[in-house]
């Protein structure tokens, strides 16, 4: 095993053609991982609030919607977004549009689902009691329960957050030359060092990943409170 096929490359893997050429590789990367966790982050509150305010009909039908986009592929839906919107609305979409728009949705998509359940895991008397110092539905929501839901969905957006790191790999599919593609480009012309050059990558997303992790967790941590006595 070598690493002079890293050590060599080791630029076009970071930021790919860069400044010569287009942004790519791990910098790519982290750009649609950035882009795409904010946006289903919004998306997954705004759905998550449908979600969790809503009933009857209007609750069904943001139900049923919300699952197509779980259930369809990630890859499928970056196929959609870029080859049939052209074509059905004459929309062109650029490829890291694309990507991050599948992204978004999907994650926010499924975010939703954690927003509403954390939401609904703050008890009814809270409810109660916002309601019985005259606030309304909405201002009990954002100034007493919001607040208190944020550390249970936690979990739910870290989670997603990392899917999406990973996720950014389908981006190869229409040509996106994120992390995962320029190695590839690097396979085809080295041809002998497969093994390195997708443990480095591996290596890579393992460490996004553990990072973000380690970072929520310590967030989530409760401080501890100095009092200083006179």
């Amino acid at each position: 095993m070598t690493l002079s096929v890293i050590t060599d490359n080791l630029g076009y893997l970071l930021v790919g053609a860069w400044p010569d050429g287009p942004i790519g590789g791990l910098a790519l990367t982290l750009i649609l991982s950035g882009l795409s966790g904010l946006v289903s982050a919004v998306l997954g509150l705004i759905l998550g609030l449908g979600l969790a305010m809503s009933a009857g009909a209007t609750r069904a039908a943001l139900a049923v919607g919300l699952g197509l986009l779980r259930a369809v592929p990630i890859v499928m839906l970056i196929f959609w977004l870029y080859f049939l919107l052209p074509i059905l609305f004459g929309l062109s979409v650029p490829e890291i549009g694309t990507v991050v728009a599948a992204l978004s949705l999907v994650g926010g998509a499924y975010l939703s689902y954690g927003v509403a359940a954390g939401i609904e895991s703050v008890g009814r008397g809270q409810w109660e009691a916002g309601l019985a110092l005259g606030f309304g539905r909405w201002p009990t929501l954002r100034f007493i329960v919001l607040p208190q839901a944020l550390r249970a969905m936690a979990p739910s957006f870290v989670n997603q957050w990392t899917a999406l790191i990973k996720d950014t790999s389908l981006a190869y599919v229409i040509g996106v030359p994120e992390l995962s593609f320029v190695a590839a480009q690097v396979n085809n012309r080295a041809m002998i060092y497969p093994t390195e050059i997708f443990l480095f990558v591996g290596a890579v997303y393992g460490i996004l990943c553990v990072s973000l992790d380690g970072l929520a967790s310590r967030l989530a941590r409760p401080r501890s409170v100095t009092v200083h006595r006179a």
